[in-house]
């Protein structure tokens, strides 16, 4: 097969996907691989297990660097771009649509019930995407221990990214006197740099500013897509520059629009600053996870069998998780506040849970029915 078919093949199929992959990342990953595994047969069982191990080493949304790693495996450099633009542009298109609308009409009373059922509906969906990954991340007491922290200072405003390499380089100490290692914090300097440049000042939002804001999350958010969320309400919502309610919209956007959770930034981009805010915030937040596939795809044996970094992951995991409870605490608090509210929240959530393998579009849509139907009552 020539390298045009091949480059052809990952177009067609990573479209298909593109505009039919509901349900978040963990969903997008198991349609790949039924393609490239059961039915084509581009790569065996355990390629896909290393290809997807390697997405939780590097930072980025999981399921977009999937398809990243999947286009690079198929045909090189060529394959990388096509398979990750064809993966992002169907959502990303559809996603600047609703922002248009929004921006347009999303204050009309006419569209206020759909919102208002949407919201509570959100965040159950988001509490049942978390659910498997807080049990499968609380490995130790050590590990619950961290995210009991990660929580509180959550909760208390404290810098999301400080909160991750924080609890990833507390890990490594913890582990380093257990193991009466101290030479982790020489081998480890570039976490520790990381760490102490992070927290970003305020600043006045151009397109460049939101390029800088998008790029840096893009290229230091580890875990689920969700995580995404933490960071947008730091630096954007805290900072007056998006509000809250924007924020949840765009995330409700994110989970009935197909394709990868981070679309929302284009929802986003084009609230502050429109079509050239849309299309910057997007490359930015997109941007790294095609680098990081390129460059780090031929060491991720090696960084998978290491020891430190391992024990470095598996603390930045379990504090994503922490931050995610932390802004689900918050959405609930501003959004849950009356009994309609409370009702759609606990519908939905017995749905999420009943229900798995429930379509998180159809929960948030149901939700925003509920609310448009209990608003005539």
């Amino acid at each position: 097969m020539t390298e045009k078919e091949r480059l052809n093949e990952l177009a067609l199929l990573f479209l298909k996907l593109g505009v039919i992959g509901f349900g978040g990342p963990a969903a997008h990953i198991a349609m790949m691989q039924e393609e490239v595994v059961v039915k084509k047969k581009w790569l065996d069982e355990q390629q896909f297990l290393d290809l997807l191990g390697a997405t939780n080493l590097i930072p980025g949304p999981n399921s977009t660097e999937m398809a990243i790693h999947i286009g690079q495996e198929r045909a090189g450099w060529k394959g990388l771009i096509v398979a990750g633009l064809c993966f992002i542009v169907p959502a990303v298109l559809l996603t600047g649509v609703f922002a248009y609308g929004y921006k347009e009409y999303g204050q009309l009373p006419s569209l206020q019930p759909f919102l208002y059922g949407i919201k509570p509906a959100i965040i159950t969906v988001i509490i049942g995407a978390i659910y498997p990954l807080a049990k499968k991340s609380l490995k130790s007491v050590l590990l619950g221990i961290i995210a009991g922290v990660v929580l509180l200072f959550s909760l208390l405003n404290v810098n999301e990214i400080i909160l991750l390499f924080g609890a990833g380089l507390l890990a490594l100490l913890l582990n380093s006197i257990q193991n009466k290692d101290q030479s982790f914090l020489k081998n480890n300097w570039l976490s520790l740099s990381l760490f102490s440049v992070s927290k970003t000042t305020a600043v006045s939002i151009t397109n460049f500013n939101l390029f800088l804001i998008f790029i840096k999350i893009g290229a230091i958010l580890y875990g689920s897509g969700y995580v995404l969320f933490a960071f947008l309400d730091a630096e954007l919502v805290t900072r007056g520059i998006l509000t809250r309610t924007q924020l949840i919209d765009a995330i409700a956007v994110g989970q009935f629009t197909p394709g990868p959770v981070f679309s929302s930034v284009t929802f986003i981009g084009y609230q502050i600053n429109g079509l050239s805010g849309a299309l910057l915030s997007t490359i930015a937040i997109f941007l790294p996870s095609f680098f990081f596939v390129a460059l780090l795809n031929p060491l991720v044996k090696k960084i998978r069998n290491s020891v430190t970094f391992s024990t470095f992951l598996d603390a930045v995991n379990v504090a994503s998780v922490a931050i995610i409870v932390s802004v689900c605490i918050q959405m609930g608090a501003s959004t849950i506040t009356d009994w309609r509210t409370i009702l759609i929240a606990v519908i939905s959530m017995l749905v999420v849970f009943y229900f798995k393998k429930l379509n998180s579009a159809f929960i948030v849509l149901g939700g925003g029915g509920l609310g448009y139907l209990l608003s005539l009552m």
